[in-house]
């Protein structure tokens, strides 16, 4: 497919404002024919910053590409509806303790914690699409492993799980209460050193 520049991005353009999710970049080019990914990367360049001061922005998410509406904006299109859920002290300190060490196994969470992680506590984050499966650990027992989502990502605005604050950010912000233990902890947090011994207090 020998596309002039700009017949390209138009596209990449249209590609994504049909498509239902994300799309990375592999699957753009074998959607458009056959594309090179560097050419698909030199349209998606040119498109995100066309749109750097328009109404939507092209943003990436763990490799992938989609619109979404500008920051700034947000509050016009948002409608007020009920929460599903709002997240419980031991689910935030979970969640966190996985977003700065994932995978993780439930062993090596309950070790930051200092306490056992129930079930359902993990169940809700992986309704809420934040947390997944990521196989087993290669360690006898073979533990159930987990790690974040795209949707973690796209829901805090990260482009990946290197734009994670630090402590420092956080305690600026004023948002390490309630959890501020934990996430420091986490950060803190060595797998190797994780105990999986018996005996941990219920929460």
């Amino acid at each position: 497919m020998n596309e002039e520049p700009d017949t390209l991005e138009r596209a990449v353009e249209a590609t994504l404002f049909a498509s239902e999710q994300p799309m990375a970049v592999d699957a753009l080019g074998a959607h458009l024919g056959g594309l090179a990914a560097h050419d698909v990367r030199r349209a998606l360049s040119n498109l995100q910053e066309h749109y750097r001061a328009r109404g939507v922005h092209l943003v990436e998410r763990s490799g992938r590409w989609h619109f979404e509406t500008a920051p700034d904006l947000a509050h016009l299109l948002r409608r007020e509806k009920e929460q599903v859920r709002r997240l419980s002290r031991a689910a935030t300190e979970v969640l966190a303790i996985i977003a700065y060490h994932e995978p993780v196994s439930r062993a090596e969470i309950e070790s930051i914690r200092g306490v056992q992680t129930s079930a359902g506590t993990l169940d809700v984050l992986m309704e809420a699409g934040w947390v997944r499966l990521a196989g087993r650990r290669e360690v006898p027992g073979r533990p159930v492993i987990y790690a974040t989502t795209p949707e973690f990502l796209d829901h805090f605005g990260l482009t990946s799980r290197r734009d994670l604050p630090g402590i420092d950010e956080l305690r600026a912000a004023g948002l390490l209460d309630p959890v501020d233990e934990a996430m420091e902890a986490a950060m803190r947090f060595d797998p190797d050193d994780a105990d999986d011994s018996e005996g941990h207090a219920h929460e």
